[in-house]
């Protein structure tokens, strides 16, 4: 995590009106880091395109750090953390979005390994709606992967609701600040997502959950994910909004078919019609997101091989974890069950590494959850 006395200098530079999350890198790459862009000159920063004269003598002006000072009080009191792009734990995939947000609040715990995909749906769920997202959520979260969400009515809420009751991880994104929760009957399962997972927002504490801000919170869910699954969808619902950002962040999408007399699976047979790929089940998400996988996850070779009886270049790994689990397995089967016990790792931290190793087509899965070493 950045040093606070450094990071009130984002916060500060972030705050001011007119640096946005596309100006406020370009600024950081012109003049090194963020105390530097405070040192600048009126002529310097009018220098960077996009900045006004009025931004330029904002930032030159600025006086109010006691706001800014305030503001990580009440971070440290609440025992959240703001993570910057600079920071290992932010994600990976946001990273790669147009407008990713210079930093995040978080709440809970990110991990570097963790594959997320998105679930978003109605407010206005039935119940079909949140049986069929309980059910896919959980399995995901049986596969180890990250179920993220927005925390919303309906669909949002058994999306995280399905991987806790997996004992798995799930983020929320919101679209307040990690002090505002919304929906307030929501208490509970924001308490819940702090002990499993992570809560996530690029807007200060006390901001309240302004209709824009949904928009906004719409594109990291969709940016820091694989794939974004859609359930349950008017012709007007926000979710169609996440579904295009996604397409234009190069995620996949998919959607769940509903009844063709349900005004509420009009929206998901609109995308399925438009391309997205209909599943059914878990493994029609987890075939699709594999290309994306071996994209942002390059393998490195390691000193010593964890099976030297195959010495082949796709069974190479970077991470000490992959490692441990590559070095349980051979051409013979074991129990997932054999894993976590030999490993002496979590649960969940071998089923996110048994789902990444098959995914790279490292490890191959058999019915009741055996494993074999891939050849």
């Amino acid at each position: 995590m950045m040093d606070h006395a450094v990071l009130k200098y984002w916060m500060a530079l972030k705050s001011i009106a007119g640096i946005g999350n596309v100006l406020f890198p370009a600024l950081l790459e012109r003049f090194g880091s963020a105390p530097a862009v405070f040192d600048a000159s009126v002529s310097d920063l009018k220098e960077v395109e996009g900045v006004s004269k009025e931004t330029a003598l904002a930032i030159v002006d600025f006086k109010d750090w006691d706001k800014v000072k305030a503001e990580l009080e009440l971070i440290k009191k609440y025992h959240f953390n703001i993570v910057t792009y600079h920071d290992d734990l932010y994600p990976q995939q946001l990273l790669n979005i147009y407008d990713r947000p210079p930093y995040i609040y978080v709440g809970g715990k990110l991990m570097k390994e963790d594959i997320n995909i998105a679930i978003v749906g109605s407010r206005a769920a039935s119940t079909y709606g949140k049986y069929t997202t309980e059910r896919i959520s959980r399995e995901l979260a049986l596969q180890g992967i990250t179920v993220v969400s927005g925390m919303a009515r309906g669909i949002d809420s058994a999306a995280h609701r399905g991987a806790i009751t997996a004992h798995g991880r799930t983020i929320a994104i919101l679209g307040s600040g990690l002090d505002v929760i919304y929906p307030p009957e929501n208490k509970s399962l924001f308490a819940d997502i702090l002990q499993t997972g992570a809560v996530i927002s690029e807007f200060p504490l006390g901001t309240p959950p302004r209709p824009s801000n949904f928009p906004a919170r719409n594109r990291i869910i969709s940016g820091m994910s694989y794939g974004v699954v859609i359930v349950e969808a008017g012709e007007k619902s926000g979710s169609l909004i996440t579904a295009r950002l996604a397409l234009e962040q190069g995620r996949e999408v998919f959607a769940v078919p509903g009844s063709i007399d349900s005004s509420g699976s009009r929206g998901t047979h609109k995308l399925i019609k438009q391309g997205a790929k209909l599943i059914e089940n878990t493994d029609d998400i987890l075939e699709e997101i594999l290309p994306q996988i071996e994209r942002t996850t390059p393998l490195q070779t390691p000193s010593v091989s964890p099976f030297p009886e195959i010495n082949e270049e796709r069974f190479k790994s970077s991470s000490a974890v992959e490692q441990k689990i590559l070095s349980l397995m051979s051409p013979k089967r074991i129990h997932i069950d054999d894993l976590i016990s030999f490993s002496g790792l979590t649960s969940g931290d071998v089923l996110r590494t048994v789902t990444t190793l098959e995914l790279k087509g490292m490890i191959q899965q058999y019915p009741g959850k055996f494993f074999t070493i891939k050849k």
